[in-house]
């Protein structure tokens, strides 16, 4: 426990310096929102092509992460879905708390699989992330499109975000990098090393100048069930699924790691942009964000 707190506390540390340099006005207003940019169009992709293409996994870990990762997302849609036919919410309201429920901050994800499991469990984490973020995309715009009164929804605008995230591109790049051994030369190397090595300070920052405590002022029963499902019952159903597929060892820490994890900043977005209720949405991703903070290693205390 100890040596997890130790790891985890300079992720949360860095987080919430973002939050108060924003609202200190530090460096600038005009920062953040610039410094988030650069952060997922460069310095993210730079680190999982760099991190990725060093990496030496099995073949067989990215099936058994892909249909780990399947699992978990619908296994927990069911679970939302009953939790719908119980409260009966309105569809904008639901489609915060089905966001909140089975979306993960990659940004946090990366960082702390980084500083606990080391260059393999990042690498590990990095491939689970490339499969998470388009199958949770069409999750979410499907959920939309049933629940949330939106009849816009133009498919094959969602299917050139997905092809086209930066997270994904860098992703791929970098097993197929690793899958045929290309290696580094000195001078690419020393170009990707060191935003490699500032992409999880920056992205963890920016994850804290996002955040919008006000929200949590309208904290209501969406709010606690969402949290509860994805701090403490999502994390249980990683674990039990990994059981019962037979998995065990590094994979199993990074799909309960992934699935301890706040929901994304991107949901807001989504939210404002789809018809879902984007003020409820703000308030789940800081309220999740703060309470992250030490549902995440007690999770990991009784799971790992």
């Amino acid at each position: 426990m100890p040596v997890m707190v130790q790891a985890l506390v300079p992720v949360f540390v860095l987080i919430m310096l973002g939050h108060l340099f924003r609202r200190w006005g530090f460096p600038g207003d005009d920062f953040w929102p610039q410094a988030e940019r650069f952060t997922y169009y460069v310095l993210f992709p730079a680190m999982l092509v760099f991190k990725l293409g060093q990496a030496r996994l099995p073949p067989s870990a990215y099936g058994d992460i892909a249909l780990l990762i399947f699992s978990m997302l619908l296994a927990m849609t069911l679970v939302l879905v009953v939790v719908q036919l119980i409260w009966r919410w309105s569809g904008p309201v639901f489609s915060s708390v089905y966001q909140g429920a089975i979306r993960f901050n990659s940004y946090v994800g990366l960082a702390a699989g980084g500083m606990l499991l080391g260059d393999d469990g990042l690498s590990l984490t990095a491939i689970a992330v490339a499969v998470m973020v388009p199958t949770l995309n069409l999750l979410c715009i499907l959920m939309f499109t049933l629940v949330a009164d939106q009849d816009k929804v133009r498919f094959g605008q969602v299917f050139k975000a997905i092809v086209t995230n930066p997270l994904i591109v860098g992703s791929v790049i970098g097993v197929v990098w690793s899958y045929f051994q290309i290696g580094f030369h000195p001078l690419l190397a020393g170009i990707l090393q060191p935003l490699s090595n500032l992409a999880l300070p920056m992205g963890l920052m920016t994850v804290g100048a996002g955040l919008q405590l006000t929200a949590l002022r309208g904290a209501s029963m969406p709010f606690l069930v969402s949290s509860v499902l994805k701090l403490l019952a999502f994390p249980l159903m990683a674990a039990g699924l990994s059981w019962m597929l037979g998995m065990e060892g590094l994979m199993v820490q990074v799909a309960v790691l992934l699935a301890t994890l706040p929901t994304a900043t991107s949901a807001y977005i989504l939210a404002r942009q789809l018809g879902g209720d984007a003020p409820l949405m703000a308030g789940i991703i800081s309220g999740q964000t703060l309470l992250a903070m030490a549902s995440i290693p007690l999770m990991l205390s009784i799971l790992w």
